[in-house]
């Protein structure tokens, strides 16, 4: 497990949290060898990482849970309705992925249980790198369960691209192997599914754009729950301004529109302040038109050539000879994923994928 985080979510898994797991697991199996559990666990604690710190609670647990895994496995049942909640009950999953996979369907059984209680959406794909057939066959089950969580589970578990974990790469080279699932899921009454069936659309489109374009093209996107996973799971592809993107919303064909007076302000600031984006968007047309308005700003970057990143602006229905003002204020400043470097940073305006307005502004740093 790898993942670039804030230093101090590590400490989710401090040394308290690893002495009140110890006093937790004693509850329900009272012959836990506690003191044995903190030794494998504490060793060397604050060199560790967030998620290497949940896969030493995993194997301090494994030093100090029964050797047969179903005998650890109760163990664990038992545990997880009592355990304090949190990310630190993932642990419980992902003692599953790496002890339980010569026992498959108890595992994804167990799988299913645990999700309940945090998620078993990385645990879930060992068994699917495992065994991809016989693991979807048991998902796209779970995709028509009555729980919420199970249900997210089969499509988050399934995702080709997952931050934290490993790409699946048969499902990256062939969509299709999880579509049953989506299909199930892609009306879903609960917006924690939908997200998920979303994000894995999108996931999708970085690599097959058109697989999913022709499949959400046979969705019922009238249906509201559909339409929003639609939209979301487009995302990608309607800030490139994919025509077909934006026609599934409701946003195809070129705007006719007029927009004036874009001014960027300040023309020139530094690191930590504010750049402004203003201008009025005039339609030229005697019908009303769907438009999504983004803006893209391309960055400097250390070697001095640029990248560009779209930003979502606004979406809106302009009436006939409607006008209206438009304004957007950034917070120019670093973040842990991307550092800023001094020099002009251009900014063009974005309606329905096409460049309306062209602009800048000089960072120093």
């Amino acid at each position: 497990m790898t993942v670039t985080e804030n230093p101090a979510l590590k400490e989710i898994f401090n040394e308290a949290r690893f002495r009140l797991a110890a006093r937790e697991v004693k509850a329900v199996h009272p012959s836990f060898d506690t003191r044995r559990f903190l030794k494998v666990a504490l060793a060397d604690l604050e060199t560790l990482s967030l998620m290497q710190r949940l896969r030493r609670m995993t194997h301090a647990l494994h030093a100090t849970l029964p050797e047969d895994f179903s005998e650890a496995l109760s163990i664990l049942r038992a545990l997880a309705p009592n355990m304090q909640q949190g990310f630190s009950t993932l642990v419980l999953p992902d003692y599953v992925g790496q002890y339980g996979r010569d026992d498959f369907e108890l595992s994804m059984d167990a799988l299913k249980y645990f999700t309940g209680f945090g998620s078993s959406e990385f645990a879930v794909r060992e068994f699917l790198r495992q065994d991809l057939k016989r693991a979807l066959a048991i998902m796209k089950v779970w995709s028509r369960d009555e729980s919420d969580h199970v249900r997210r589970l089969a499509s988050e578990g399934s995702r080709p691209r997952l931050p934290w974990s490993f790409r699946l790469d048969a499902i990256m080279a062939d969509p299709a192997l999880a579509a049953p699932i989506l299909e199930n899921l892609r009306a879903d009454p609960s917006l924690y599914v939908r997200k998920s069936v979303a994000n894995h659309l999108n996931d999708v489109t970085k690599v097959h754009p058109e697989w999913v374009l022709d499949r959400l093209k046979t969705w019922p996107i009238d249906q509201a729950h559909t339409a929003w996973i639609a939209k979301r799971a487009l995302r990608s592809l309607i800030k490139d301004g994919n025509g077909r993107a934006l026609a599934l919303i409701g946003a195809g064909g070129a705007p006719e529109v007029k927009l004036s007076k874009f001014i960027v302000s300040p023309a020139a600031l530094t690191l930590g302040e504010r750049v402004t984006l203003s201008f009025e968007l005039a339609s030229k047309s005697d019908e009303s038109q769907r438009l999504v308005i983004d803006y893209r700003m391309h960055y400097v970057k250390k070697s001095g050539a640029t990248a560009a990143k779209v930003f979502k602006l606004k979406e809106l229905t302009l009436d006939a000879r409607q006008r209206v003002s438009i304004e957007r204020t950034q917070n120019i400043r670093d973040f842990t994923t991307r550092v800023h470097y001094a020099g002009r940073h251009d900014v063009e305006i974005l309606v329905n994928g096409v460049c309306m307005a062209k602009g800048y502004f000089d960072l120093t740093c």
